[in-house]
């Protein structure tokens, strides 16, 4: 027997069990009585048992009426909870929020948003996905995150940016350098010298090629390394000189180097948030960009050399 009773059918009988009368739940209701005495008669029948003994002065459950009432109170409180549940995912006030980043931005600008979101809006689970640009625009293509906060040069179909920060290029060079005591450095300074670069696919590297070209500098070699911890190492060997936007320092901390103003060009990375043209931003993402955005508006501190912009 397939028993397939509605949430009305349910609740109907609920009000009516409880009540051991129609009157009664018929008032708590606010419908007319002969509306529940049909549908406690459609259960009966499509259960084919009886649901109350019934006399002239008042009606009991039968065990099967009481056993009927467990169920039912029980898929109304679950029905109940989902649907709150479901009110708060769509007020942004509960799930999961996917963020694709660079590590520089998830280590130095998102510590402060996150930490803010979490105030509004605690029951909200953050996840990073942090790596290169091209990747954190893979994954938001892809539908693997919510949104992208990245260095959003030359964007795939179907994406749009949203301007967010800045953060400007440093010179980074070893202790013992003979530069090291400079006032300042110009991206022609590096002529000769041994240069440590991050990988093709990094926001990072497409600045520093583009400002070698602007200046018309070649650097003697140039070392190139998966990732910026890695160059940190490297420099701090003293195996050659490089330059890095503001926002990776905090990345490169546990090494010892010199930082220098980087002059003629001054070179700053464009931060975006990107999000799908097409594909509507979830609730618990949208409370993510609406802290963001309360942040940049209040001015909020930012580190060294780095700005919000609009």
């Amino acid at each position: 027997m397939c028993m397939d009773l509605s949430l009305r059918q349910l609740s109907v009988y609920a009000a009516v069990a409880r009540a051991e009368s129609f009157t009664a739940a018929a008032r708590q209701l606010r419908v007319a009585q002969s509306s529940l005495s049909r549908t406690v008669l459609e259960l009966e029948r499509t259960l084919g048992v009886r649901l109350f003994d019934r006399t002239t002065r008042r009606m009991r459950r039968t065990p099967e009426g009481q056993r009927l009432l467990e169920a039912a109170e029980r898929v109304l409180a679950a029905h109940r909870a989902e649907m709150a549940d479901l009110e708060r995912y769509l007020a942004g006030e509960r799930g999961l929020v996917t963020i694709a980043t660079l590590p520089s931005v998830a280590a130095a600008l998102l510590p402060p948003v996150i930490a803010r979101f979490r105030e509004q809006r605690p029951d909200v689970a953050v996840r990073i996905l942090d790596g290169m640009s091209e990747a954190a625009l893979d994954r938001l293509s892809s539908g693997a995150a919510d949104l992208a906060i990245t260095a959003a040069e030359g964007l795939p179909a179907g994406l749009r940016a949203h301007p967010l920060a800045e953060d400007r290029f440093f010179a980074v060079l070893p202790p013992g350098h003979p530069r090291a005591g400079s006032a300042e450095l110009a991206w022609d300074d590096f002529t000769g010298e041994q240069f440590i670069a991050v990988g093709a696919d990094s926001s990072v590297r497409a600045g520093t090629d583009r400002a070698f070209a602007e200046a018309g500098v070649r650097p003697a070699g140039v070392t190139e390394a998966g990732n910026v911890s890695t160059v940190g190492g490297l420099l701090a060997a003293g195996l050659g000189v490089s330059a890095m936007p503001a926002l990776v320092e905090v990345l490169m901390s546990f090494a010892d180097y010199v930082r220098l103003p980087l002059v003629r060009p001054v070179l700053d990375r464009r931060l975006s948030v990107v999000l799908p043209h097409e594909r509507r931003v979830p609730p618990p993402a949208r409370g993510f960009l609406e802290c963001l955005r309360g942040l940049r508006e209040e001015g909020h501190p930012l580190p060294a050399d780095v700005r919000w912009v609009d």
